[in-house]
């Protein structure tokens, strides 16, 4: 089954929601709990949504905060609620620019490995303490330089680790390809990647209800990303402002977000829909019950897609925006092997129920079970 993936400044806003009724890690809803963000990887520099007030700073680096509080919401969002906690990397205020060499990258991606994944033997300022997270979120909204190199080495050291799996994602804009991470989106396995479908032409708000193609709203060529991608089991999660407020454009609710993520459905690659962010959720009422409803509704027909782009020139020298048209036919679903945060299981559904290896079936209400 779908789920429902919540990207939040998790610090300042878990202690909120919870006052306002509302605890986002208790929440069977909500798979991913994506912390934004680490501003600054050379030196490093973090936000954490503001958590300043429930933070000191280290000695060396008066930029890098130590949360211990946040660092037992993490472990207790892990252990208690079975929660995947992962750390956003960049965010809008990111102005580093990345590292004049591959080295220089590489040297970065094991100093974060360092300080957010498992305890190393040498000494390291770990803002979260003995809490490991659970992977790693691109969200560089401008070019970074040797982002690649960054990339795969941080995924050989996640996939070299043995005490748990760990995940690596990506929140890129919807215009193909995205301006500063597809080349590395091209070159690194992503596990999933959290297309922001807001503040742009190709966001949820132009998704054409009742029409079989989109000249606007381009999932569909995400999807053809994903199948040719490093990993062709790769997930997209349809991006989405969780408050009227949350974005600059694109709020979509009602019939309309019902029809875009009903369409979306009918793409093996999609993984469910990521909201931004955790803070605006809590104070939209009823809107994570309507996204929850409409993921649980009927799957449609799994389709084939033939997909056309054209590319137009925006103002920005050097920059184009694609446009993709997309036509469907019914054809019949491949394999019986469930795929990850997929679902297998759950009230009335009539799918397969075994998951690929090594996920298994886990229940996370009444009405479905997913591979994780």
């Amino acid at each position: 089954m779908y789920r429902v993936l919540n990207i939040a400044g998790f610090a300042m806003a878990l202690v909120r929601a919870a006052s306002a009724g509302f605890n986002p890690g208790s929440s069977s809803n909500i798979a991913i709990i994506p912390l934004a963000f680490m501003n600054g990887i050379t030196p490093a520099i973090s936000n954490f949504a503001n958590a300043g007030n429930n933070c000191t700073t280290f000695s060396d680096n008066p930029n890098l905060l130590n949360c211990p509080q946040i660092a037992n919401d993490i472990i207790t969002c892990q252990k208690t609620y079975g929660k995947t906690i992962i750390l956003s990397l960049g965010g809008a205020t990111y102005t580093q620019g990345g590292w004049s060499s591959t080295t220089a990258a590489q040297n970065a991606a094991q100093s974060v490995w360092n300080m957010f994944g498992p305890v190393p033997s040498v000494q390291t300022d770990r803002p979260f303490g003995n809490a490991v997270v659970d992977g790693f979120d691109f969200d560089f909204e401008s070019t970074v330089n040797n982002l690649p190199a960054f990339g795969a080495e941080l995924r050989s050291l996640m996939n070299a680790a043995t005490d748990k799996k760990y995940y690596l994602s990506a929140a890129p804009q919807c215009p193909f390809p995205d301006a500063a991470d597809g080349t590395t989106l091209d070159s690194v396995a992503f596990d999933f990647v959290m297309v922001q479908f807001y503040n742009n032409w190709c966001e949820t708000s132009n998704f054409q209800v009742g029409s079989s193609t989109q000249s606007s709203f381009n999932f569909a060529t995400w999807d053809n990303w994903a199948k040719g991608s490093l990993n062709p089991s790769v997930k997209v999660f349809l991006g989405i402002p969780a408050n009227s407020g949350a974005a600059g454009a694109g709020y979509t609710s009602g019939s309309q977000l019902q029809a875009a993520i009903a369409y979306c459905k009918q793409y093996s690659s999609f993984g469910g829909v990521m909201m931004w962010d955790m803070s605006q959720l809590y104070a939209n009422s009823g809107f994570l019950d309507q996204v929850v409803s409409d993921l649980a509704a009927s799957v449609p027909p799994t389709t084939s897609q033939a997909t056309t782009t054209t590319s137009k020139s925006t103002t920005s020298p050097g920059t184009t925006l694609t446009k993709t048209t997309s036509t469907t036919s019914s054809s019949s679903p491949s394999g019986s092997l469930v795929s990850q945060w997929s679902q297998c299981g759950g009230q009335g559904y009539t799918g397969p129920t075994q998951c690929s290896p090594p996920y298994t079936c886990v229940s996370g209400s009444q009405w479905w079970s997913s591979c994780q």
